[in-house]
C-alpha cells in the first residue's frame, strides 16, 4: 500500500461559520461610532447658526440699541426747540394779524437769533434707520420754514406800509406750512419713540399749530400701546 501523497480529500473552512472574530467585532463598533460622530456633526452644523447669520444678528442688535439712542436725543433736541418756537409765535401770531403794528426791530432780532440757534441745532444729520431719518428731516425742514418766516418779517419792516401788508401775507403762509410741516414731524416721532419702546412722546405745538396741522392723539405721556 503506497503512502497518500496528494492533498486530503476535504479542507477546513476558516472563514466561514461560527461567531466573528474579535478584530470584526472591533472594526463594527468602530464604524457605529463613527457613524454616530460624523451624523452628530451634521446634525450641529445645520441646527445652529452660522458665523455669518450670528455676526447679522449682532449687527442689527447693535443698530437698534444705536437708533433708540438717537430718537431720545432727538426728542430732547425738539422739546427745546418746540419750547422756544411756542414763545416766538406767541410774539410772531399777534404782530401778523389784520391792523396790528408792526413788531419793533429788538423783538424781530431776538426772533432771528432764536431760529439761527434752533437751525444750528437741527443741522446735524447722523445717519440712523430710515424712520428715524424721516423725523429728524422733518423737524428740520420745519425749523427752517419758521427761521424763513422771521427773516421774511424782518424784511417787511422798511417797506411802506402798502408793500409791507403783501409781505406779511407771505409771512403767514410760510409761518403756517412750517407749522404744519412740524406737525408732521411731531407724529412721525412719536411714533418711533413707540416703536423703541419709550412710549408716546408728544412735541406737538399745541395752540400755536394752526389749521390743518396734526394734533395729539391723546395718549398719556410715556403710554406704550402694547
Amino acid at each position: 500500500m503506497s503512502p497518500r501523497t496528494g492533498p486530503p480529500s476535504y479542507t477546513r473552512n476558516r472563514t466561514g461559520g461560527g461567531r466573528p472574530g474579535w478584530r470584526t467585532a472591533l472594526v463594527l463598533l468602530l464604524s457605529v461610532v463613527l457613524a454616530g460622530l460624523v451624523g452628530g456633526a451634521i446634525g450641529y452644523s445645520i441646527a445652529a447658526p452660522d458665523a455669518t447669520e450670528s455676526a447679522v444678528e449682532r449687527i442689527r442688535a447693535e443698530e437698534a440699541r444705536r437708533d433708540v439712542a438717537q430718537i431720545t436725543a432727538l426728542t430732547a433736541q425738539a422739546r427745546t426747540t418746540r419750547a422756544e418756537l411756542e414763545t416766538l409765535l406767541g410774539e410772531l401770531d399777534p404782530a401778523l394779524a389784520a391792523g396790528a403794528p408792526p413788531a419793533d426791530a429788538d423783538r424781530v432780532a431776538r426772533w432771528q437769533a432764536t431760529m439761527r440757534t434752533a437751525v444750528e441745532r437741527h443741522a446735524e444729520t447722523p445717519s440712523g434707520t430710515t424712520a428715524t431719518n424721516v423725523a429728524r428731516g422733518a423737524l428740520r425742514g420745519a425749523v427752517d420754514g419758521f427761521a424763513t418766516a422771521v427773516d421774511l418779517y424782518a424784511a417787511a419792516l422798511p417797506l411802506p406800509a402798502a408793500d409791507r401788508a403783501t409781505l406779511l401775507t407771505v409771512v403767514q403762509r410760510q409761518r403756517t406750512d412750517a407749522a404744519t410741516a412740524w406737525s408732521v414731524a411731531a407724529a412721525q416721532l412719536d411714533q418711533i419713540n413707540i416703536d423703541a419702546g419709550n412710549g408716546h412722546q408728544h412735541v406737538y405745538l399745541g395752540g400755536h399749530a394752526g389749521e390743518g396741522a396734526f394734533t395729539p392723539d391723546g395718549a398719556p405721556e410715556g403710554h406704550s400701546d402694547d
